[in-house]
């Protein structure tokens, strides 16, 4: 899944991405206001990691052009200024939870899941579709309680369709939550990876609409 980081700070910007990048996240970084409000405007991610305190544009500012232009995606707030006037007003401006510093990166790690969680009507941090079952904590798949041993690329996969289970999602969609805009893959590359997706999991998941895109069904009653 791919996380927009806005961090100005590069030594807490590069620890953070390096431990978001551990979890299986596909990272994509902004150091000042403008550049973070126009990725987060024309750019779809699962989640924002946002500092208050940016050049040319504060985090505020930015997290208020986001939701007035109806852009959705769940903000997680990371800022020095701890007063709980400033949590109130980041709260309100429409951030989905807030992270004073220092922190600890298993914190931030918990929160962030539970934001995009939250954004995808989940509760738990384990998701069960039929036979399979995710837990997002762990970054493990498992099929009928045994685990099932899986690259970071095709965890993305499996964990992107499960959380947004019920719905198609377009090929260019899976593309970005799994490779990114920065990693180099062939045009065909997402058909082979899913290919190896389904042959891990020996049981059908994962559907396909053509021309449309992947999806993964909620088992009948």
């Amino acid at each position: 899944m791919r996380v927009l980081l806005v961090e100005d700070d590069r030594r807490i910007a590069d620890d953070v991405a390096r431990a978001l990048q551990a979890s299986g996240y596909v990272v994509e970084r902004a150091e000042e206001g403008e550049d973070a409000w126009f990725r987060g405007d024309t750019e779809d991610y699962a989640a924002v990691i946002l500092d208050l305190g940016l050049p040319r544009m504060d985090g505020l500012s930015v997290l208020k052009r986001w939701r007035a232009a109806d852009r959705r995606m769940p903000v997680l707030i990371l800022t020095a200024r701890g007063s709980w006037a400033e949590r109130v007003d980041g709260i309100d401006a429409g951030a989905d939870d807030y992270l004073p510093k220092p922190f600890h990166m298993e914190e931030l790690l918990s929160r962030l899941r539970a934001i995009i969680r939250r954004s995808a009507g989940a509760a738990s941090s384990l998701v069960a579709v039929g036979d399979v079952t995710v837990d997002d904590r762990q970054m493990r798949v498992s099929v009928r309680g045994v685990p099932v041993a899986l690259s970071a690329l095709e965890y993305r996969v499996i964990a992107f369709l499960v959380l947004h289970r019920g719905r198609v999602v377009p090929q260019h969609e899976l593309e970005e939550a799994v490779y990114g805009h920065d990693e180099d893959h062939d045009s065909n590359a997402l058909e082979v990876l899913v290919g190896r997706v389904r042959r891990k999991l020996g049981v059908p998941l994962i559907g396909t609409r053509r021309g449309f895109g992947y999806i993964v069904e909620e088992p009948s009653p």
